[in-house]
Order: C-alpha cells, then sequence, then structure tokens
C-alpha cells in the first residue's frame, strides 16, 4: 500500500487558549454556537454538546452588549477556548477582550483603521490572537469594485488587512479565505499560502445542509490539506453541531493527515455476499465510535477482496456462506459461525487497543 507523507506549511504557531493553532501543532477542529449568545443556557448546552463531540475551539456571536455581558458568564463555565465573532462594531470586541480567548473579525465591515488599531491593542494587552475572516460575498467596496467578488478579490483583502494589522506590530494573525464555491475556496488558499506565515483556518461557507456541505468541505478541505495547507478548520453545515465535528474528523482521518480512532474499511454490497453484512458494519460502527487509538478494521462481506484487505488490516473479518473468519494482522485467529463473529471480532478490538496502550 502507497504511504505519501504530507509536508504542512511552517506556519507561526499561536494560542487559542490551551490550544495551540500553526507550527507542529495537530490541525484543530472548530464550530460556532447557533444560539443567540445572550440566552447563556442554550449557548452553554451547545458548547457543551460539542466538546463531547470532540471540537477543540469554539466560537460564540457577539452581535450586542447583552451578548458581551452573556459571554463572560459563558466564558467561565466553557470547557472549550472561545473566539469572539464580532462584525460591524468594535466596540463588542472591547467588551469581550478582557476574558475570551481570540478574537475574530471581518476588518472590511468593522470600521476606519483607528477602530482596528483599538482591537488590536486590545488583543495585545491579554495576548490575543486575531482572525482575519475574509468571505467572497463581504469584500471591502474597494477590493470588489477592483475585483469583483473574485479569488484575486479575496487574496488582496486578506494581504491588506493583515498588512494593515502588522503596521499596528501585531503578529499573533490567523487567517481564513472563505467561498461558498469548493474551486474558488481551494483557489484562495493556495494563492495566499506563499504570501506569509501565518495560520490558515479552513472552511468553505454558506455549505449548506448535511449532504452537500460534507461533500463540499471533503473536496476543498480534504484536497487542502493534502497539499500541506492548513492549520485549524471548520465543516459549516446548517444547525448540525456534532456532525460538524464528526465530518471535520473524518476528513482528517481519511485525507490521512491525522490519524485518530477507528477507520473501517468495508466493502461493497453486491450479488457475492451471503451475510447481513450491512448490520454487521452497523454494530461494528456504533461498538468502537469510543476509541481514540488509530487502528485499521476490515468488514468484508465475502472472501474475493476479503483475505487481501485483512492483510493491511489490524483486525479483520471475512464473511462467507453462514461462517467466516476472525483475523489479526493477516492471520486468522478464529472461524465462527456468523452469529458469533461480530462479538469475536470486537473483542480483538479491544485488545489490540489494550495492547498498543499499555
Amino acid at each position: 500500500m502507497h504511504t505519501h507523507e504530507i509536508k504542512r506549511f511552517n506556519t507561526k504557531k499561536l494560542f487559542v487558549g490551551n490550544v495551540a493553532v500553526g507550527g507542529d501543532a495537530k490541525i484543530s477542529v472548530q464550530s460556532m454556537t447557533f444560539s443567540k449568545t445572550k440566552d447563556i443556557d442554550h449557548t452553554l448546552s451547545q458548547i457543551n454538546r460539542l466538546y463531547f463531540a470532540g471540537c477543540d475551539i469554539v466560537r460564540c456571536a457577539v452581535l450586542s452588549s447583552e451578548d458581551a455581558r452573556a459571554l463572560e458568564v459563558i466564558k467561565k463555565q466553557s470547557p472549550l477556548p472561545i473566539v469572539a465573532d464580532i462584525h460591524f462594531n468594535h466596540k463588542h470586541a472591547l467588551k469581550v477582550a478582557p476574558f475570551i480567548d481570540a478574537i475574530r473579525i471581518n476588518p472590511g465591515n468593522i470600521g476606519g483603521k483607528e477602530k482596528i488599531k483599538a482591537v488590536v491593542d486590545a488583543c495585545k494587552e491579554r495576548n490575543l490572537p486575531i482572525r482575519i475572516g475574509v468571505n467572497s460575498g463581504s469584500l471591502e467596496k474597494e477590493f470588489e469594485e477592483k475585483y469583483g467578488r473574485s479569488v484575486k478579490g479575496m487574496i488582496e483583502s486578506a494581504k491588506y488587512n493583515f498588512k494593515l494589522l502588522e503596521d499596528f506590530d501585531f503578529s499573533d494573525i490567523a487567517i481564513s479565505l472563505k467561498s461558498s464555491d469548493v474551486l474558488s475556496t481551494m483557489e484562495a488558499y493556495r494563492g495566499l499560502r506563499s504570501e506569509c506565515i501565518y495560520p490558515f483556518h479552513l472552511g468553505v461557507t454558506e455549505a449548506g445542509t448535511s449532504f452537500h456541505a460534507t461533500i463540499k468541505s471533503a473536496m476543498a478541505l480534504g484536497g487542502l490539506l493534502l497539499e500541506g495547507i492548513g492549520d485549524t478548520m471548520r465543516v459549516s453545515i446548517t444547525g448540525e453541531l456534532e456532525e460538524e465535528i464528526k465530518v471535520a474528523r473524518a476528513i482528517l482521518q481519511d485525507s490521512g493527515v491525522q490519524k485518530s480512532g477507528i477507520n473501517i474499511i468495508s466493502c461493497p454490497t453486491c450479488g457475492r455476499l451471503q451475510s447481513d453484512l450491512v448490520s454487521a458494519v452497523k454494530i461494528v460502527e456504533e461498538k468502537t465510535k469510543h476509541i481514540k487509538t488509530p487502528l485499521n478494521v476490515s468488514v468484508m462481506g465475502c472472501v474475493v477482496n476479503a483475505l487481501g484487505e485483512a492483510k493491511g488490516a489490524d483486525v479483520a473479518i471475512a464473511f462467507g456462506k453462514g461462517q467466516g473468519l476472525v483475523m489479526r494482522k493477516g492471520e486468522v485467529v478464529a472461524k465462527l459461525k456468523e452469529d458469533k463473529l461480530v462479538e469475536r471480532f470486537l473483542e480483538e478490538v479491544e485488545d489490540e487497543v489494550n495492547s498498543r496502550n499499555e
């Protein structure tokens, strides 16, 4: 099996709370609450859901002074570092800077240089990073008039904005260049990568409902990760908190960028199938979802491909007619009736995990 070492671009390392972003840090997964931040209980509930789903960093919108006051209460109880999402009113950033972990601004809508400098000074005081969020749909007027809503316009906007922060002697910067279009997103991140050393936050904006968002994100984010581009990421799915984290983790896993948990190889159902493979795979997926140790397992419905796949798997099942084999590292460890196979397979998986963690 071909293994390809992905060489990540060496970027500046920042810290969002206790989570490192960039440099040699693992690629972190982010999400955003969709509750009104002023609704403290609802927002905390969503943050806790994200935490238990495996999220690393959460972003909360600050649209009013009420949101800002609520966020101070939320921050004290949050298990995750919080990024304050600020649009239009720079004063909200000044209110939350004393207690949150990072600020995300779209400089195109935050106002003049003096307002941006005020935000920078507040962040300097507490060593908070700033994420510059460039969206194709909300470019500054000057860039939209010159370049239209183009990749070039996004790149030029990002360059203008990070240089503006640099002029204020500020360099704890992360950058996102989001479009709702896969190709534009990829071209923007690629185009800016050689222009700076700042870490990139990957994402496709307004990606839509679960199905389309998963496809778009897998293509754009997975493609960029395979090129070594990206330090933190969010899969944007309308109203789906846990699903965002699940898809992001799967992209990291299946791109080979970050191994974590069980990688299940299962065959497509076909006419050779003589067992209930679909049920078996669902049981395996459910019973192994708690495992964080990187492990390749194979659940195959017949012997045509099963033995070959089993050689590359840590633990494998090869179903036959009414019976099958359980294998470990390519060696047969049991030949059992079909109704006993999954149980024995799961025992072998747990044993393999325990042996690695000793």
